[in-house]
């Protein structure tokens, strides 16, 4: 059978993720100030996270699903906050909206499988590394350079080891960085359009997927 979530105030949907310890609950945001909890078993919204921006790029929950970010197309030429939001899941209260003061938007977050770390992929052509314990302090010595985004959705996820960071680019490269030095190891001339997303096989490491604009999807080994 078919379940549909859907209520009185609808918009476009651009980010979902399911919570990582309670399997029936996942969390949907796009074109709307609001994120919404969702419970499968009963397709009734359980909680309602509203923040004053206009769209909702990315969500990313923290270890144990206590916590998760969002990241958000609030930026202004006077101030960055808002661009990344982290909440309280139980009580749908905001813990800080303070965390990237660079005036950029960020199109993905990934969350470190090992660290206490998350990378925010930005719209300034570089990827910034944060702790994911308050208050979320931006590590300063690491940057992760080279690719481009260029207003594109760019996704990017680290190595199930940790060891590697990948990232999609505007120009059609995947590029691969060593997580500890944040140097680039290689690059791959994946697409003619540009790459938006590159993902580990979970079980495989050796297997990489990754998929352009226009919707081509190539497995790498």
């Amino acid at each position: 059978g078919k379940q549909v979530f859907s209520s009185k105030t609808e918009f476009r949907i651009s980010a979902l993720k399911f919570h990582p310890t309670e399997s029936n609950i996942f969390l949907c945001g796009g074109f709307s100030p609001e994120v919404k909890a969702w419970d499968i078993r009963t397709s009734r919204v359980l909680r309602v996270y509203k923040a004053a921006v206009q769209q909702t790029l990315d969500i990313l929950f923290l270890p144990e699903g206590r916590e998760f970010l969002t990241s958000t197309d609030a930026v202004s030429r006077d101030s960055a906050d808002r661009t990344i939001i982290a909440w309280d899941f139980q009580s749908a209260a905001k813990i800080s909206n303070q965390i990237f003061h660079e005036r950029y938007t960020c199109p993905s977050l990934a969350l470190h499988p090992k660290e206490s770390m998350f990378v925010a992929q930005t719209n300034g052509n570089y990827m910034a590394l944060f702790s994911t314990q308050r208050p979320y302090r931006i590590n300063k010595r690491k940057r992760y350079e080279g690719h481009k985004v260029e207003g594109f959705a760019v996704g990017c996820e680290f190595s199930p080891d940790g060891t590697l960071l990948v990232t999609g680019s505007s120009d059609g490269k995947v590029f691969f960085y060593n997580y500890h030095t944040s140097r680039i190891i290689r690059t791959l001339s994946a697409h003619k359009e540009a790459c938006v997303s590159a993902i580990f096989h979970p079980v495989l490491p050796s297997l990489l997927a990754t998929c352009d604009w226009g919707g081509e999807i190539q497995i790498w080994q």
